[in-house]
């Protein structure tokens, strides 16, 4: 026998006063915005405001794990009276998320991604410079999603969603972001989403393609990638190690063209080669030397780890793993709200909670702790961390 789905009540809802810096954000870019007809049709009594405050709430609630448990919340009389002002039907719900364009949600993660305070203390070696780990994670889509195709399994059946994204290796927070189908390449979003100036950092898929390398020297951009062992190098000049260099693990620091013929040669690039006890880097970069050292490119590099520690952040903690949409658009909405979910948390908390974190602000939130409790407790668990760090 099924059981029957539990009714959702008041009481097991929780994160209401973060849509307030949401709202604000969204009145600021929707303000400029032309928006689609249909929101200015007298009958509309559902605007992109409460549906997108709704949908980002069902984010920030793990008992909410559908469209229909979503929708079936807007009847509850604060859920209306905080987040979306009425009730908001299956069919609305699913009609507004053709209406909206993404894009804007785009731009409301940027301005919260520009206002939101550092998660971290910038690295002192760091500090100055602009250092941008790209990567990108797959998010399994339902197979009736056909859109979604990624080309994996044994028939190429299987379906994924692409979140490429741009993450601050300073500040600690993502910059930027784009959603695509699963195959979708991740070196052409980064030549698409690389901006003059900052330095990307990627992992080894990004060091095999050597057109790359030119691309975003093109565009009056910087690289730090890896390699992999096998790669031909053809070195023109040997550069002098430092003792700092010595202790960060850097045996080899040259200038050199790859390549295995001259139809494949790259540009000119420096290899900076790192072995310790347990690990072995083979980096490539176009960065100038006196702008970043040997021992300042390993940095950078281990510095790319952040980024996958977020990707398991917001898929574990915050919990995105299931879609309340499931089409093209709907599904790049909810990814761009996972992403503003992690930016109002920083606001809130100022730091990205872990799992221990965000249950003191969640039982804050559900009237079972006080604001001078959940303040004594976080900063408690505050000082722990930072203990464990220095341990």
């Amino acid at each position: 026998m099924v059981d029957e789905p539990k009714e959702i009540t008041e009481r097991d809802l929780h994160n209401w006063q973060m849509l307030e810096a949401f709202q604000e954000a969204l009145d600021r870019v929707f303000a400029r915005a032309t928006l689609h007809r249909t929101f200015a049709a007298p009958g509309r009594r559902v605007g992109y405001g409460p549906y997108l405050s709704l949908f980002l709430f069902g984010l920030f609630n793990p008992v909410v794990e559908s469209m229909r448990g979503l929708c079936g919340i807007s009847e509850l009389p604060r859920v209306q009276r905080e987040v979306c002002g009425s009730r908001i039907s299956l069919g609305t719900f699913s009609e507004l998320q053709h209406v909206i364009a993404p894009e804007l949600l785009h731009q409301v993660f940027q301005d919260l991604a520009q206002r939101a305070p550092a998660h971290q203390k910038p690295h002192p070696k760091l500090a100055a410079l602009n250092v941008i780990a790209q990567d990108g994670s797959l998010w399994r889509a339902l197979p009736r999603m056909g859109w979604a195709e990624y080309g994996v399994g044994p028939k190429g059946e299987a379906k994924g969603v692409r979140l490429h994204l741009r993450f601050s290796v300073v500040d600690g927070k993502p910059t930027d972001a784009k959603v695509q189908r699963g195959k979708s390449c991740e070196r052409k979003a980064l030549r698409e989403m690389s901006v003059p100036g900052q330095i990307s950092v990627g992992d080894r898929y990004y060091g095999e393609d050597y057109q790359l390398f030119a691309d975003v020297e093109q565009a009056s951009a910087f690289f730090v990638f890896r390699l992999k062992e096998s790669a031909v190098i053809h070195t023109e000049r040997a550069l002098p190690l430092t003792e700092e260099d010595r202790a960060a693990g850097v045996v080899r620091h040259v200038w050199a063209v790859l390549g295995a013929n001259e139809a494949s040669r790259s540009i000119r690039v420096r290899i900076v080669e790192i072995r310790t006890r347990d690990q072995h880097l083979l980096l490539v970069t176009n960065l100038p030397i006196e702008q970043a050292d040997a021992a300042l490119i390993g940095l950078m590099y281990r510095k790319r780890w952040d980024i996958e520690l977020f990707f398991r952040w917001i898929k574990c903690i915050l919990g995105c793993r299931h879609f309340f949409a499931e089409s093209p658009a709907g599904v790049t909405i909810q990814l761009y709200l996972a992403l503003i979910a992690s930016l109002l948390f920083q606001f809130y908390t100022g730091q990205r909670p872990n799992k221990r974190t965000m249950e003191l602000i969640q039982f804050y939130l559900m009237g079972w702790a006080t604001p001078e409790e959940l303040i004594r407790l976080l900063e408690q668990q505050v000082a722990r961390q930072a203990a464990r760090k220095k341990g």
